[in-house]
C-alpha cells in the first residue's frame, strides 16, 4: 500500500489557510486532515463542517476528517455533505459502532475508527469488516505539537497484525507527534497513513521542506 501523508490543518495559519493548503498540496501531501473537537470529548473547540466546506473549495485532495466529538452519528451527514472523503470517529464515543460505520459508508465516505492511547485494539475485533481506516492516536487527543508516546509502537504493530489476519485492506493511520524521526518508526511498525501538522505547517524551513523531510524518511 502506498504511504499516505495527511497534512493536519490544526497547525496551519488560519489567516492564510487556502494558501497553506495549496503549498502543502504542491509539496506532495496526499490528504488534508481536519480535526474536529467539541470541547466535551476533548477540551478544545476547533472547527466544524463549514471549515471542511471551505477546504473542499481550496483543493481536490481527499479530505480526511477526524471527529473527536460526542455523538458523532448526529454530524455525519453534515460533514459528508461539506465534502469529506473519509470520516473517522472515536471508538470511545460510539456505543453502536457498527451502525455508525455503516452510516459513514452509506454517505459515500471512507469509514474510520480512532483509538485513544489507553484504548485496547481488541475493541475493533467485531467491526473489522466495516472499517476502511484504523487511526491509532500516538498522543492523547486534543492538542497539536505533543510528544509522541513511544509505547504506541507495539500497539501499531498489534493492529497491523489484526488487519493482516483479517485480510483487511484498511489504512493503518497514526496521528500525534509525527516528525521525520517518528515517521520511520511507525512505518516500520506497520502504519500506512501518517498525519502530520506541526512538522509541516510549523517547520522552520517552510511547508515544502516539512513535507520533503517526511517523505525522505519513509519507504515507498
Amino acid at each position: 500500500m502506498k504511504p499516505i501523508i495527511s497534512a493536519s490543518i490544526l497547525n496551519a495559519d488560519f489567516s492564510r489557510l487556502a494558501d497553506q493548503i495549496h503549498q502543502a498540496e504542491a509539496a506532495g501531501v496526499d490528504w488534508i486532515h481536519i480535526d474536529v473537537m467539541d470541547g466535551h470529548f476533548v477540551p478544545p473547540i476547533t472547527m466544524g463542517s463549514l471549515v471542511v466546506e471551505a477546504c473542499r473549495r481550496c483543493t481536490q485532495l481527499p479530505i480526511d476528517v477526524h471527529l473527536m466529538i460526542e455523538k458523532p452519528e448526529l454530524q455525519l451527514e453534515a460533514f459528508a455533505s461539506a465534502g469529506a472523503n473519509g470520516i473517522s470517529v472515536q471508538q470511545e464515543t460510539c456505543p453502536h459502532l457498527h451502525r455508525t460505520l455503516g452510516a459513514i459508508r452509506q454517505l459515500g465516505c471512507r469509514s474510520g475508527v480512532a483509538l485513544n492511547p489507553s484504548t485496547p485494539e481488541g475493541t475493533l475485533q467485531y467491526v473489522l469488516p466495516d472499517i476502511d481506516l484504523v487511526l491509532v492516536m500516538t498522543v492523547n487527543p486534543g492538542y497539536g505539537a505533543q510528544t509522541f508516546i513511544s509505547g504506541m509502537l507495539e500497539k501499531i504493530a498489534r493492529v497491523n497484525g489484526m488487519l493482516a489476519d483479517s485480510t483487511s485492506s484498511a489504512f493503518l493511520q497514526v496521528d500525534g507527534g509525527i516528525n521525520p524521526d517518528t515517521i520511520r518508526l511507525v512505518q516500520a511498525a506497520g502504519a500506512t497513513s501518517f498525519v502530520a501538522g506541526s512538522a509541516i505547517f510549523n517547520n522552520k524551513d517552510g511547508i515544502a521542506a516539512g513535507v520533503t523531510q517526511l517523505k525522505n524518511n519513509i519507504i515507498y
